[in-house]
């Protein structure tokens, strides 16, 4: 997941090269691009090139909160952080044939009306709009009752990469990162050595 866009001068700039160093550091199944507040000519100027040079990797790009650029910008899904917001997208995605994800699901009723809803994952744990995080100890939960009891795909966020682990170890298909990527202090393809080396070691782990 790339960062919150604060300056959108020069979008994607390092962001956009950092996000390919990780994306051929190690095997990433999805980028989740977050977008600037462009006009939509210099949107879609910027994101095709970009979303291009990644799925050169085998990595399905969704992009959020913008069904309406999906088709043109040429990525492979949606991602909507509003639940309020997922029946429309949903509908829109089923008829391109593309992804639909949804992500802020405050309460478990909420992940369960997206499921009903035909989305094709469930995010937990990401950063709320103004940067704050859910307790790591709830996203875990959340995201081993989701697994037991649901095929919908879950994604757990994982605010470090000391956090992979025990959220690959929850059952989730799939781990998010974001901050502990782009702010990693050795760079992103470090970053992601560390995180693939985490979910190695979880994945050969006895199950308990």
């Amino acid at each position: 997941m790339t960062p919150p866009v604060q300056d959108a001068d020069g979008w994607p700039g390092t962001m956009g090269d950092a996000l390919l160093a990780a994306v051929a550091a190690a095997p990433v199944d999805a980028v989740l691009l977050r977008l600037p507040k462009l006009d939509e000519r210099s949107l879609l100027k910027a994101l095709k090139p970009l979303i291009a040079r990644l799925q050169e990797h085998n990595v399905a790009v969704l992009i959020e909160d913008a069904p309406e650029l999906v088709a043109r910008s040429g990525a492979d899904g949606a991602h909507v952080s509003d639940p309020a917001q997922l029946h429309d997208a949903a509908e829109a995605m089923k008829t391109l044939g593309r992804m639909v994800g949804v992500g802020n699901l405050r309460a478990r009723h909420d992940a369960m009306e997206a499921a009903e809803e035909g989305t094709d994952y469930v995010l937990f744990g990401e950063p709320r709009r103004d940067g704050s995080l859910q307790p790591l100890s709830g996203v875990l939960e959340r995201a081993q009752w989701w697994a037991e009891l649901f095929q919908t795909p879950c994604i757990a966020y994982a605010p470090t990469l000391d956090d992979v682990a025990a959220l690959a170890a929850t059952g989730c298909e799939f781990v998010a990162l974001g901050d502990a990527v782009f702010a990693h202090p050795g760079g992103p393809a470090e970053a992601m050595a560390l995180a693939l080396a985490a979910l190695r070691k979880s994945a050969e782990a006895p199950a308990r």
